[in-house]
């Protein structure tokens, strides 16, 4: 669903409260992380706190692309799902930008009720109740490479929001990290050895994120085989090195 789709959603009632949503598309694959090749559908929100240098979905971060956003109900964007999933229960994931900024929590319920599992990808800036809603909850730090600074007491907040009462955790916690160059990989070892109980995924980061221009699948190979080699070099077994596979079979290309 886009912009130029609106048409297709019915009226939105004018007490609920209004989403913020740059896409929903779907079914296809997850791409990345911890739950890569599991079929999902996915809901983009619009908005992000953050500007990290290489960002891969500007369309849904950079307030310039606002009027693009479509502004949804929870019960419009759960219709949407279930649409395009045909009914048939399977992972929704939320993405961005940053969808910790909205309440997606009526939107989890819905699905939840009806057999959905959901999953979420945030930085951990900004903590939610709904986190602890969630099947996976996917914390991506930005390493020095995206010129943010994590704030790391923010972070722990997030991890928090997902862990129920008495101390049991609700939502399967995994950090995801993005390496661009040696600095990072440091980083990465850094924010690991904080959180040795968190499962730990690496990716090589995409330096070519316009979807106008053909991604070079071959430099692409080679910084995959070059983190590889580092962590395996290194003894680093605790991590897992995956690709972004959605860029391998589609590009940058926007809705798969």
């Amino acid at each position: 669903m886009t912009a130029q789709t609106a048409g297709a959603v019915s009226l939105r009632d004018a007490s609920e409260p209004v989403l913020r949503i740059a896409e929903i598309f779907g079914p296809t694959i997850q791409g990345e992380g911890a739950l890569i090749g599991e079929p999902t559908v996915f809901v983009r929100a619009g908005g992000c706190d953050y500007r990290c240098s290489w960002c891969d979905s500007l369309h849904a971060v950079d307030s310039a692309h606002r009027a693009q956003w479509l502004p949804l109900s929870s019960q419009q964007i759960w219709q949407e799902v279930e649409h395009l999933s045909g009914g048939v229960p399977l992972t929704v994931s939320l993405s961005g930008g940053n969808p910790a900024i909205q309440n997606f929590g009526p939107l989890i319920g819905a699905g939840k009720a009806k057999g959905y599992r959901f999953a979420c990808e945030t930085q951990g800036s900004i903590a939610q109740p709904w986190f602890a809603e969630l099947a996976t909850l996917v914390l991506s730090p930005k390493p020095p490479s995206s010129g943010e600074t994590v704030d790391w007491a923010k972070f722990e907040t997030c991890i928090m929001a997902a862990t129920a009462q008495a101390g049991m955790m609700q939502a399967k916690i995994v950090l995801k990290i993005v390496i661009f160059d040696d600095l990072d990989y440091v980083w990465a070892q850094l924010v690991a050895a904080q959180y040795p109980d968190l499962p730990l995924y690496l990716q090589p980061g995409n330096p070519q994120v316009d979807p106008e221009v053909p991604v070079d699948l071959g430099a692409l190979s080679d910084r995959l085989l070059w983190l590889v080699e580092k962590v395996t070099k290194d003894r680093w077994f605790s991590a897992r090195v995956l690709p972004q596979l959605h860029v391998f079979l589609w590009g940058n290309k926007r809705g798969v």
